[in-house]
């Protein structure tokens, strides 16, 4: 069984062909897709975070609206840039939008992705400490997050309170019990993944690696998360692990499908530069379900992951969307062995 969820990038822009023309059409037709999708039988609605740009960016609010209009699929990030975020604040919000969703939260963090500016995190009054990097200051802030999200006392209380303390020192409210065993490490490097397994976070992978030694990409991610999958296990802890990967998935099933994703159909893995490094794009698939399902069949890192996330084209509106969701449930999925928990298939 292979949990699927849909991976959203939330752009929005005043194009004559896109039916998401602002960031309100963004963030309702979101809400919309996730309602949908639900009843279609996919298991999570996930977005990115992207600050500066006509992308969504802080993602509580939209989480917690979808929680509230939801009931069984998971609501997730992928992935929110710890660089600009206050891990205190956000443990706030996090612990508020889990409680909401009454417990399914997976929020997907990291150090981050290239950006629209030049040091966006300094502009939210952040700063590495001597000696650091920027990704220092983002590994660093995401593990104070953890903790805040034990539920374990820190702060001194006050001797003259405006309302009664509990004994103790105090947490961060609200807080959601079960909230610190859903958040992902968004890894590009085999490295990261194996931080991340250390320090007890499940991993997303993405359609982006670092290029580590020259082998296809679905094969370097698939080593990528073989790593981790042992580190977690000589780490000790004394849950399973989850491991999620991203793919731009699309089944041509009608002429507008063959339009608009027609010329995908032969796409191969790209290779780039990201931060000064070696990177590698992963391909896309898009083609005739018969050849579809062969060349998935060969993948090697969506067999080692136990959730898949379809990345969407959110500017298409929410009526094509679900249809790109429904053809892969009903045109690839079950041919691969995947299923959605709740099985329920429905295929508009």
């Amino acid at each position: 069984m292979k949990k699927i969820g849909f991976l959203s990038f939330g752009h929005w822009d005043n194009h004559p062909a896109y039916e998401a023309k602002t960031a309100s059409d963004t963030l309702l037709q979101s809400i919309d897709l996730a309602v949908a999708a639900e009843e279609l039988g996919i298991d999570g609605a996930y977005f990115r975070v992207h600050h500066f740009a006509q992308q969504l960016g802080s993602p509580f609010p939209l989480l917690a609206a979808i929680g509230a209009k939801t009931s069984k699929i998971e609501i997730g990030t992928g992935v929110i840039d710890m660089r600009y975020e206050n891990p205190f604040y956000m443990a706030e919000d996090a612990g508020a939008a889990d409680l909401i969703s009454e417990g399914r939260l997976q929020l997907g963090v990291s150090r981050g992705s290239p950006e629209q500016v030049i040091d966006g995190w300094k502009y939210f009054g952040y700063e590495p400490e001597e000696g650091d990097t920027d990704a220092d200051m983002g590994r660093k802030k995401a593990l104070t997050f953890l903790d805040n999200l034990s539920g374990v006392g820190f702060a001194k209380p006050s001797p003259n309170p405006m309302f009664p303390n509990p004994p103790g020192l105090l947490r961060i409210e609200p807080y959601s019990e079960g909230l610190r065993e859903r958040i992902w490490w968004g890894a590009s490097s085999n490295a990261t993944a194996v931080w991340a397994a250390e320090n007890g976070m499940n991993l997303q992978s993405s359609t982006l690696k670092m290029d580590e030694n020259g082998k296809p990409f679905h094969v370097q991610q698939a080593e990528q998360i073989r790593l981790y999958k042992e580190a977690w296990k000589a780490a000790g802890h004394r849950r399973e692990p989850r491991v999620s990967v991203s793919r731009s998935i699309f089944a041509l099933i009608n002429d507008d499908d063959r339009y608009i994703f027609g010329r995908e159909s032969n796409r191969v893995d790209q290779i780039g530069n990201i931060d000064n490094s070696r990177a590698i794009f992963g391909r896309s698939y898009a083609d005739e379900p018969e050849q579809l399902i062969k060349d998935l069949a060969e993948d090697e890192a969506i067999q080692e992951a136990d959730t898949l996330l379809l990345t969407i084209p959110n500017t298409l509106g929410v009526e094509y969307n679900v249809h790109v969701l429904s053809s892969i449930l009903k045109y690839i999925a079950p041919e691969l062995g995947w299923r959605c928990e709740n099985k329920k298939w429905q295929v508009k």
